[in-house]
């Protein structure tokens, strides 16, 4: 199992510039990055996969930025957009030596209304047939999906794993996997223990916050439930930290931080990574 951070705590958009944030990473004692990529173009992924070789660190994952435009159940142009965006990050991916692509890669974060039956059930299909195209597609890459169900106020559309499973289900190729977040499932489940055991081998990835987006050890979750639980479904993921403070203003404001939740982006990485190295195992 490897311990990872993700670069949204200290930065967007990731450009060829943050790879000076590596050394740093490398020095606190993490083994792996999650690259929150938010344009293929803004790197050259030779550049960063050297700069991560030379800190003895690894691209264990990638964070799909759904931002606005991004909508596998949108407009045609967002559903476009959407595609286009995440093949193109599958397209560097082999460079950068990854293999995993996370996140709600299903819509648009912040897309959250009130919708019919009818009009959820459309946007159901439109998801599985794009989804289904998309796993065939990393499949045929040698690399793997992970959808991430995100809290009520993010999306309407995947809240919890049971629905993030049955759209698994419903795509039936074992290239897509479920990717979980302690943040959101402290908000959506009613027992995250409970929920990543009926995971089990579908479990991709993994994300560890704190249960106010803050360092994960300083809040209310019950770690010691959450490693057990690990423990029995075999997993040896990544465990990834993805907390946010109101220095990166973009991301604050998508993912609404609007106070200082820990003393510093630093704080979050090194005692939150500390403690996860001794509760999870």
């Amino acid at each position: 199992m490897r311990f990872g951070i993700n670069t949204f705590l200290f930065t967007s958009p990731f450009t060829n510039d943050s790879i000076r944030l590596f050394p740093r990473f490398k020095a606190w004692g993490f083994d792996s990055v999650e690259i929150a990529l938010e344009d293929p173009a803004h790197i050259n992924p030779s550049l960063v996969r050297r700069a991560l070789d030379d800190n003895e660190l690894v691209c264990g994952s990638i964070c799909a930025a759904m931002g606005p435009g991004r909508d596998l159940r949108g407009s045609i142009q967002e559903q476009e957009t959407a595609l286009s965006y995440l093949r193109s990050v599958m397209d560097v991916m082999p460079v950068l030596g990854c293999r995993m692509l996370a996140g709600p890669l299903y819509s648009s974060v912040g897309r959250a209304g009130v919708e019919t039956p009818g009009d959820y059930q459309q946007q159901w299909e439109l998801v599985v047939k794009h989804l289904s195209n998309l796993s065939m597609y990393a499949a045929e890459m040698g690399l793997q999906l992970a959808i991430e169900p995100l809290n009520r106020y993010e999306t309407d559309f995947i809240n919890t794993a049971d629905q993030a499973l049955h759209m698994i289900d419903a795509v039936g190729n074992e290239a897509l996997l479920l990717h979980l977040d302690t943040y959101h499932m402290n908000i959506e489940e009613k027992d995250p223990v409970q929920v990543i055991l009926q995971a089990g081998h579908r479990l991709g990835h993994f994300h560890a916050c704190g249960s106010d987006r803050g360092t994960p050890g300083k809040d209310q979750i019950d770690w010691r439930l959450i490693n057990a639980a690990l423990k029995v479904t075999g997993y040896t993921g990544d465990v990834v930290i993805e907390s946010f403070t109101p220095d990166v203003k973009v991301i604050a404001k998508a993912a609404s931080i609007w106070r200082q939740i820990e003393s510093s982006q630093e704080a979050i990485a090194v005692e939150g990574l500390a403690f996860l190295r001794g509760k999870i195992n």
